[in-house]
């Protein structure tokens, strides 16, 4: 089977088709606009600027580790902890995810099946087109491929991750509000281009004098043309003027170019779009800089994550029972060696962490008994106090 047959089901296939014909009207939203989502008809992956942005959040979130918690769906538990699903490891899935989001404010993630009808996996997706339709009481997600397939899946059992979330009721907004940045990149890039092109040609412009018939200058242009650069041209190279040509002058272009000023603009437009910086598209951000990229661009995108995976992994009895997926950064090791010894120093004792966690900061292998959390033993409970200080007077008497 292909990739296609194993997230769409080839046993249930004819129940797919048929939902897909029955379905004439779109599932009831609370707006006017009708839950249809289309791919978005620019293209900016293809701009450096812009992929080097998205391709650093993506690097980032595609450290997150996914955690899976509760004792529901144990058999689908173990696979998910070995990979999303057969093709992809969870930070292959995490980087495409985040690529997707960013290109499209919209990212699909449906389930993949094996011959049984068992989920094993999940899988994301890029439609050409998607819509939420009603069959039979129920919401389906109906999608539209570039190569013409049409397939669809029960809504409850996919995830759904949005950006700049307004219009619709299940997708994000496209990204038009970049059109304007990406026009002056274009301008900018096409610039180059003439540049380049008019660098490695020769135009000149002369008067003539001594031709009063419009056919006399019409023979010596064609006569001037033949000598010099027909194929069979014998000057070598080297352009003969006659004396009748006056006043000759060489023909310069200077192409376009968008100067530092507006460069910057440019630049700062696509950072605060996609909430990077200079030194987190280089690798030279500090720790500082790398915790208040995370708090505002990585940690949204765990939280947002970790929600549609739960809901498309547990149903809501399992839920209520404290079955949940988790994204979380452990592998986020941003700070320098001394900060992580600081923070080791004041949690471990205190139980917060554990020493195998402590360990992964530093990318040590775990040890056997490492999960055990400890606390020193002067911290009592605050609940405790009234008997300790009677205890303590108690010992004190004697």
């Amino acid at each position: 089977m292909g990739l296609f047959d194993r997230i769409f089901r080839p046993k249930d296939a004819i129940e797919s088709i048929k939902a897909l014909r029955e379905a004439k009207r779109y599932f009831g939203t609370l707006t006017a606009y009708e839950p249809v989502f289309h791919s978005w008809r620019g293209a900016i992956y293809e701009y450096e600027l812009v992929r080097a942005a998205i391709d650093a959040r993506a690097r980032h979130i595609s450290k997150l580790k996914a955690d899976i918690h509760g004792t529901a769906q144990l058999s689908l538990q173990s696979k998910l902890k070995q990979g999303p699903n057969q093709w992809q490891t969870w930070s292959q899935f995490l980087y495409r995810v985040s690529t997707i989001l960013d290109n499209q404010s919209t990212c699909f993630i449906a389930p993949v099946f094996d011959a049984d009808m068992r989920i094993t996996g999940y899988y994301p997706l890029l439609p050409e087109k998607c819509s939420i339709v009603e069959y039979d009481g129920e919401a389906w997600l109906k999608y539209a491929f570039s190569r013409g397939q049409v397939a669809a899946v029960e809504l409850r059992k996919c995830g759904i991750l949005t950006k700049f979330q307004y219009k619709s009721d299940f997708f994000g907004t496209n990204n038009d509000a970049l059109d304007d940045t990406i026009k002056l990149v274009d301008i900018q890039r096409q610039g180059i281009k003439l540049a380049v092109k008019n660098s490695q040609t020769y135009r000149f412009m002369a008067q003539l004098t001594n031709f009063s018939k419009h056919d006399d200058l019409v023979q010596e242009r064609d006569r001037f043309t033949e000598e010099n650069f027909s194929k069979d041209a014998k000057g070598g190279g080297l352009l003969l003027f006659p004396n009748t040509y006056k006043d000759i002058q060489q023909i310069k272009t200077d192409a376009y170019t968008i100067d530092a000023s507006q460069m910057e603009y440019i630049r700062t437009n696509v950072y605060n779009y996609f909430g990077v910086n200079e030194n987190i598209l280089q690798n030279k951000a500090k720790s500082d800089e790398l915790d208040a990229f995370f708090n505002g661009a990585i940690e949204p995108f765990a939280i947002q994550f970790s929600e549609v995976m739960t809901k498309a992994i547990f149903s809501e009895r399992e839920r209520a029972q404290g079955s949940r997926f988790v994204a979380n950064a452990n592998r986020l090791q941003y700070m320098t060696v001394n900060e992580k010894v600081a923070m080791v120093q004041q949690l471990l004792d205190r139980g917060v962490m554990s020493i195998n966690e402590a360990r992964e900061l530093f990318n040590y292998e775990d040890v056997e008994g490492g999960d055990l959390r400890t606390i020193r033993g002067e911290y009592k409970d605050a609940s405790d106090l009234d008997t300790i200080n009677v205890i303590q007077e108690e010992k004190n008497d004697e």
